[in-house]
Formats: C-alpha cells, structure tokens, sequence
C-alpha cells in the first residue's frame, strides 16, 4: 500500500495520541496491591466517595493544577481528608464557609413542641418535691441526668489500628454536630414521639398529664390499724395477690411506694432497705449492682464474657467490634436499638423511697435433692395502690407518681421463685380518685447453676369499658349509654404504668424463666425486659402475655442479648387486643460474634377481637456469629372461624365457645407462672379466674359477618 508524507505524518500523530490515552485509560485499572483503590471522587456537597485516602499525597504541580479548578459547592482538594479541620468548603456565592467549633447553640435547635414538651414533663418530675432515698446511688443517677453530653467529634482511627473500621459517620467541619434524640437536655435519651424506642406509643398522652405530686410518706414505713390491716389483707387475697406465712419464704407489701412492715414477711434474706440502710453502709457489691442503669448506659458488663480470641470481654460498646459494635450508649445508632427505660431507671434511682431485697443463697436448696434444686417457696413482692395514689392534694389535675424498685440476687447454686404483682387496692372506697404514674425498676443476677423463676403479673387499672368498639349510633339503637363515652370517663384512662426489668445472668449454666402477663386496665402501660447472657450455657425463657381492651395504649418490648458461648433462650409471645384499643410489640434477639452456637427462638401470636383494635408486632434477629440455630416469627388473626363451628356444633353457645378458645390461647402462657400465685382451677381468686373475667369483658358480641373479603367480628 502506498501513502503520501502527509499521510505518514498524520498516521504518526494519531498512533501517539491513542497511546497516550491508553496510557490513561489503564492507569484506571491498574494499581499496586499494596493500595487497590487509590482514587477517590469528591461530590459536589463535599462528600468525600470511596474506600480511604490515597497512599500518595499529591506533587505540588497536581495541587496547584486542582487548586486552580475548584468549583462553586465543591470541597476545594487542598488537603487529602475532606473532614480536615483546615479543609477550604466554598458556598454558593464561592467564598470559603465558616468552619463550626462551638456546637451548644445547634443543640437543642432540630427539637420539634413536643419534644420540648416531653423534657418538661420529665423535668417537672425529676424536680418535684420531696428528697432521695438512696444515698449515693440517687446522687449518681440524678448527676448523670443532668450532665449532658458532650458534643464532640469522634477520635480519628488510622487504617492499621486495632479499633478502625470503613463503618464511621463524621461530619464535615463546615456543619454542626447535633447531639442524639432525646438527648437534647439530658444526659440520658427520654421519649421521643418519633424515636425507634416510642414508636407507636401515646407519648403526646403522656406528656399532657402532670404527675410531679407525690404520695405523702415517701421514704417511710406505712403503719395500719388492726382494723385496716384485717381489710387490706381481704382486698389482697380476693386479688390473689397474697400467700399466707407459711405458703412463701418472705413476702414484701408496698401500698403506693411505702413499705407496710405489718403486712410482710421479712427475713434477713428478704427485706425492705430504707434510707437508714444506706446511710449506714451496704456492701460494695449491693451498690454497684443498685447503680447499674439499663439499655447499655452502664458499659461495664455485669460479668466477663470469655472469648479464645480477643480475652475476656468486659465492655458492652465494644462488643462484635470494630465493624459490628454498637458503639457509646448515647450515639444515635446505639439509641435507635435501645427500649428507652435508661432515663426512667436513673429517675427511679432519685425517687424511690426504698428497695426491695430479695437474695437467695446456696443452702436455700435441700441437700435431700438428687440435682440440688428444688421448687423453693416463692417470694412475693406485691406493689398496691389505692384510688387517690397517697396524695393528700386537692388539686384535681395534679396526679402522683411513685417508684416501686426491686434487686433479687440469686449465688451460685441457688433456688428462687419470685412473684411480683401490681394490684388495686380499695377501688371501691370513697376516696377521690387521682391521677397515678408508676415507675417500677426491677433487677434480676441469676449466678452460676442458679434456677431463677419470675413472675410478674400487672393487674392495675380495674377492668376497661366493654364494646367500645361499637359505635354511637349502635349504642343508641339499643337504648344503652354509648361505651366509648363511658370509657372516656373511666378515672384509669389517666394512668400510666412503667415497668423495666434488667436480668443478667453472670453465672455458667444459669437459667433464668420469666411469665410476664399484662392485664391492667391502665390508659397506658408499658413492660420492657432485658435479659443478658454473659456466661457459657446460660439460658433465659421469657413468656409474654399482653391483654388490651377499651381506648388503652399497651407496649411490650423485650430484648434477649445473647453474649456468651452455646447460650439458649426460648421466646413465646402473645398478645389479645380487643375494644378501640392499639398495642405494640417489639421482641429484639442480638446474637455477638462471641456467642457461637447460639440456639434461640421467637414467636410471636397476636389475636384481634375487633375490627377497631391495632397491633404493631415486630420479632427481630440481629445475628453477627456464624455458627447458631436461630428462628423467629409473627402471626396476627382473628378467632378461628373451623374452631368456633366446631364448639357450636357440640352445643356450645356463641359466647361461650368464644371464651373458650380466648381462654386456651392464654393458659400457654398463664400455666407458667408459680402455680401457688396461680391457685387451682376451681379457685374463685386465682389467675385463672380472674384472666376468665377479663376476658369475657372483651368477647366480641353477635355473629360473623363477611367484611371485604374476610369474616370479621360484628
């Protein structure tokens, strides 16, 4: 082939030009393996995109050639960090903005109305009046409210270094650093209308209703009459919530937070500390369990957690790290996955006038057993509160709270059957009825080869209003009083009931069992458990029965943390939700990675007797180990309808083969509390017949009918 001159010379020019773009293009795939990705794009927010920073800093040539095009909004590549302190982030206008060192004025500035509400509803009952009860331990929790936390950046960790992980979050210095939700004005997160803790919960409600009084007596012993003693004990037993001397190993009875010495049981294993208790001294063991707070704001695990790799794991924030950690307590990750009760617990520590002690040790077993456990008495904790709450206030808007708190302690090898009940007491008096918040705290250490079972049975509130779910015109059709209204007048609408349990099982092989039945007619009430498994082959049961009704706003959340090696928890929830009533579920299983050959399992079952009721159930699994056995599940339906048929066809009314099959759907869970709590079948008092009567209260009325599709209960 010939070619001219010209033609050889544009031939040369255009073999170099694609060379020298070759040359590029490949220097975008190629790279040492010392540094695999060694570029790294900027966006146009300044949002630094890729795996880290380059190996090379840039020549001066490079940087003068970057310097010179830089764009309006771009992070000018002055420096290799884009979160640089020293960094130059020019605005729209193309001037540099201003770098943020002082963060206090953004602190409180995303707060919406009702999160400014809800710090001075907490506020007003942190501050109410009256004093502590607790000695050190009140001091420490309520400085620990007060102090807020600091607004400061994270440590910067360099590639190489043992804590480093991709998985960070940082600001850059031109935008300010905001502290957590909830944790705007205190040192520990409270509620928040939209946080992941309160999600579904009537926390507007709750802030709306004033429960700064308090009882009077608080920090004292409540002293009865012969005559109030022999009428107290009456209302108790026809609430089941009494055992006789010799049927208990103690018994402790608190009637609206004060301790009632006439009524109980003491021993020196079970007993009632008062302020004279802490002034005088208690152990060091006692007052570090005491000062533990929930939802990992005490860092410090309640026992070493063995590891072959790292050690013996001490520290709750650090755990499954650096990639999988859940970080400080009060970062906003570590929130979002906490129950919210930190806050409360540390407000309990302020507030309660006494605690409940309840230690079994070793020889509480009989040596005549062949494994050396047997089924102990039980020991009961009974917490009572009449209509008007202990206040002596006239003021009919003023509601009271009081802070119910129990620490059982159970050593190495020991027996224990603890039974907690939350009553009425003389509902029927003449007393005024006034507004009541109870905020209980409730601490659990199971030691090694320890058998723990606990009961907790929540039956405040009396009973809700029946067919509330019926409407207005309904009600007039039938010539009866409209039930929504007489729910709405109902004096128990206006209460509300906290309950947090924090169990640790610290010991090997320690089993923990807890039957948590919530049954109160409270306007809103909330059970949230936590049960940590620190040692090799512990294990915890945790069986869950929520009944709503009426306009209630009912929340359970339970949070099994699996921790230690070859640990096992079983989970079984059930929820009836009947009347206008909305209720809420969240059952949280983490498994670290030290935990291999976890065996768990969640189910939760949830029936809705009403075409008004709501329920949000939400099981959840985090797993980081790789070698467990790991289930979980949720179910929602309506009463059978092949169930229900069938009863009738064997001459059984409507309402009866209803309750029948309500009843069934219960005793799953009711059959494992303490069977002396429990009583027999026939037993007028018992739970079982009390259970019966609240839910006969709820059965839905008339026939079936089918509503879009799927047969509803009309």
């Amino acid at each position: 082939m010939k070619c001219s001159k010209s033609s050889k010379i544009l031939t040369a020019a255009t073999a170099v030009s694609l060379a020298a773009s070759l040359a590029k293009s490949c220097e975008a795939f190629t790279s040492p393996l010392a540094n695999p990705v060694n570029k790294r794009s900027v966006s146009s927010l300044g949002v630094s995109i890729g795996l880290g920073p380059e190996d090379k800093p840039p020549t001066p040539e490079k940087e003068a050639e970057k310097e010179t095009t830089g764009t309006v909004g771009e992070v000018t590549p002055k420096f290799d960090n884009p979160y640089d302190p020293e960094r130059v982030i020019l605005g729209e206008d193309g001037e540099p903005l201003a770098h943020i060192t002082d963060h206090e004025p953004y602190r409180q500035s995303r707060m919406s109305n009702s999160d400014r509400a809800a710090d001075a509803w907490f506020g007003a009952l942190l501050e109410s009046e009256g004093g502590s009860f607790l000695g050190s331990i009140s001091e420490e929790h309520k400085q620990r409210l007060l102090q807020k936390v600091e607004l400061a950046d994270e440590p910067v960790i360099n590639y190489g270094e043992e804590e480093w992980t991709p998985y960070v979050v940082r600001r850059l210095p031109t935008s300010p650093l905001y502290p957590a939700y909830g944790l705007e004005t205190y040192g520990l997160p409270v509620p928040r209308r939209g946080a992941e803790a309160w999600r579904h919960f009537d926390v507007n409600g709750l802030t709306a209703m004033d429960y700064s009084g308090r009882p009077e007596g608080v920090g004292t012993d409540k002293e009865l009459s012969e005559k109030e003693i022999e009428d107290t004990v009456a209302s108790l037993k026809s609430k089941g919530a009494w055992l006789d001397d010799d049927l208990c190993d103690g018994r402790l009875v608190y009637i609206n937070g004060r301790f009632c010495p006439s009524l109980s049981k003491t021993t020196d294993e079970v007993k009632n500390l008062n302020s004279a208790d802490f002034e005088s001294g208690l152990s060091a063991e006692t007052l570090d369990l005491l000062a533990r707070l929930p939802d990992g704001h005490t860092d410090k695990l309640a026992a070493d957690v063995p590891d072959s790799s790292k050690g013996p794991l001490t520290s709750l924030e650090k755990l499954s790290g650096p990639d999988h950690s859940v970080g400080k307590a009060t970062s906003q990750f570590a929130i979002n996955n906490q129950q919210g009760t930190a806050a409360f617990a540390a407000l309990n520590s302020v507030k309660a006038g006494s605690v409940a002690y309840v230690h079994a040790s070793m020889k509480d077993a009989s040596a005549d057993s062949e494994e050396g456990e047997v089924a102990s008495k039980p020991v009961l904790v009974v917490n009572a509160q009449t209509p008007s709450g202990g206040s002596a206030s006239a003021e009919d808007d003023k509601g009271v709270a009081f802070h119910p708190r129990l620490l059982a302690v159970a050593d190495d090898r020991s027996v224990l059957s603890l039974v907690q009940m939350c009553v009425d007491l003389n509902e029927d008096s003449e007393e005024a009825p006034c507004a009541t918040f109870v905020n209980g705290y409730t601490q659990v250490y199971v030691g090694a080869n320890a058998n723990v079972t606990h009961s907790f049975l929540e039956e405040s509130g009396g009973q809700v209003t029946s067919r509330v779910e019926i409407s207005d015109q309904e009600a007039a059709e039938e010539s009866i009083v409209s039930p929504r209204e007489e729910e709405a007048k109902r004096p128990a609408l206006r209460d509300t009931n906290f309950q947090a349990i924090d169990v640790h099982i610290t010991g090997d092989e320690g089993a923990y069992a807890g039957s948590i039945m919530e049954l109160g007619g409270c306007g809103r009430s909330r059970i949230s458990i936590s049960t940590c498994l620190l040692r090799p082959g512990a294990s915890a049961a945790i069986n869950g029965f929520s009944l709503s009704g009426g306009a209630q706003r009912s929340d359970m959340r339970t949070n099994i943390h699996h921790m230690a090696q070859g640990t096992i928890s079983r989970q079984e929830q059930r929820n009836m939700v009947g009347g206008r009533s909305t209720a809420s579920f969240r059952g949280r299983i983490r498994v670290e990675q030290s935990a291999q050959q976890t065996d768990s399992e969640q189910l939760s079952r949830t029936i809705l007797l009403s075409d008004h009721a709501r329920i949000w159930a939400t099981p959840s699994l985090e797993i980081i180990a790789d070698d467990v056995t790991c289930t979980h599940g949720a179910t929602v339906s309506d009463l059978s309808e092949e169930e229900l048929f069938y009863l009738r066809s064997r001459g059984l009314d409507r309402t009866t083969a209803r309750n029948l099959l309500m009843y069934a759907f219960v005793e799953e869970i009711g059959s494992s509390v303490d069977e002396r709590i429990a009583g027999g079948f026939d037993d007028e008092n018992g739970l079982r017949s009390r259970v019966v009567r609240r839910l006969e209260n709820l059965v839905p009325q008339g026939e079936k009918t089918l509503v879009g599709g799927e047969f509803q209960s009309v």
